[in-house]
């Protein structure tokens, strides 16, 4: 029981930066608020939940005696970024308290029973092998574009398509569409696989792949209620989304023969400026196109009213459309290289389409339906 180790601070707080991040923060069950710390002959283990997401993690640790218990995750994560960058010792004491020392600094945390956190399931055979920088990418490009609205069930996650030669993600929220695709061999993969990924396990599985996860594959397996994502020595558990995932293939517009081509930075720049005074609720503005043209105007009751020209690339008949102008600086913000964009539109009523002028290895598609203005 009386659990006995010593990790070094920098590998210990990378780690339950991590499991923090996964930990219930409202602590309706207490016990989801606290991390299980497991010790075992050579390194330490750390697992955290909140029912639906888990994260397992660990770090290297001299074990003096093996055994488990549960610990505030917030508490001592802040504990543990205050101590100096040095070796910190854990000790279990009587009724689940642990003490902490380092140097010259002690605390005493007050924990709970192994016994009372929830078993987390163990991760099957591994379906697909896929490579961490096409999933980061994935994801910085789609995931802003899932729903928040807790009642479109299906629309709170983003759908991984996963074939032996390609993988493609979509996320939608009923009022626009990230799409990207790219050709790459998925290793082990001999059929296709389609899974709905849950905002916040995209949102954590992110940070593991930016915390220098990036190298090292993603072991991809599932059961019948969970998703596994295995990056280096961690492992991110989610539940399943259910549901059908909308008919994404019969939003892309397919008739936007009027294009514009225009610079990304100086586009991004004009719309930010010019949403200054856009109306706070609908946060529409409008653009018109003329040949060589584009004027975007926006006007609030409250704040007056803007309007920038641009020198854009545009031959086709003039035309105005609305949008909302979070929804294009969303997309203007991760378009990635390129240095312009397209936009495709078909008529003020139509949906247009956005997508990097140069096409980049990602076949990358936003689909924005447009607002009266």
């Amino acid at each position: 029981m009386n659990m006995e180790f010593t990790a070094r601070k920098s590998e210990l707080l990378k780690e339950l930066d991590l499991a923090q991040g996964v930990a219930e923060k409202k602590t309706t069950i207490p016990i989801l608020s606290n991390i299980l710390l497991e010790a075992t002959d050579s390194e330490l283990r750390l697992s955290a939940t909140d029912l639906e997401l888990a994260l397992r993690c660990g770090c290297p640790a001299r074990v003096k005696k093996t055994g488990a218990s549960t610990v505030p995750g917030k508490r001592l994560l802040e504990v543990v970024r205050s101590l100096p960058d040095a070796e910190i010792k854990f000790k279990v004491l009587e009724n689940h308290f642990i003490q902490v020392t380092c140097e010259r600094s002690s605390f005493k945390l007050a924990g709970m029973a192994k016994d009372n956190f929830p078993a987390l399931p163990e991760a099957p055979r591994e379906l697909a092998i896929i490579p961490a920088g096409v999933l980061t990418l994935m994801i910085q490009r789609t995931g802003f574009a899932i729903s928040s609205e807790e009642s479109r069930y299906t629309l709170n996650g983003a759908l991984l398509l996963l074939k032996p030669d390609r993988i493609l993600m979509v996320a939608t929220d009923g009022h626009r569409l990230a799409q990207v695709e790219r050709e790459v061999q998925v290793e082990g993969l001999d059929n296709e696989l389609r899974v709905l990924i849950p905002k916040r396990a995209m949102g954590e599985l992110y940070r593991l792949l930016s915390q220098g996860g990036d190298q090292s594959p993603i072991r991809f397996s599932k059961d019948e209620s969970h998703l596994f994502f295995s990056v280096g020595h961690r492992i991110l558990i989610s539940r399943v989304l259910t549901g059908q995932f909308p008919n994404y293939e019969a939003v892309i517009p397919r008739e936007n023969h009027r294009v514009m081509e225009a610079k990304k930075e100086q586009i991004a720049e004009a719309i930010r400026r010019v949403a200054l005074l856009a109306d706070e609720r609908s946060r529409a503005i409008r653009l018109q196109l003329a040949k060589g043209r584009l004027e975007i105007f926006s006007s609030s009751g409250e704040y007056g009213e803007a309007h920038e020209v641009l020198d854009v690339s545009y031959d086709s008949e003039d035309m105005q459309i609305g949008f909302n102008y979070q929804y294009l600086l969303d997309f203007l913000g991760v378009v990635g290289e390129s240095e312009n964009v397209r936009m495709e539109l078909k008529d003020e009523q139509s949906a247009g389409q956005l997508r990097p002028a140069e096409d980049d290895a990602c076949r990358y598609r936003y689909v924005v339906m447009p607002m009266r203005v």
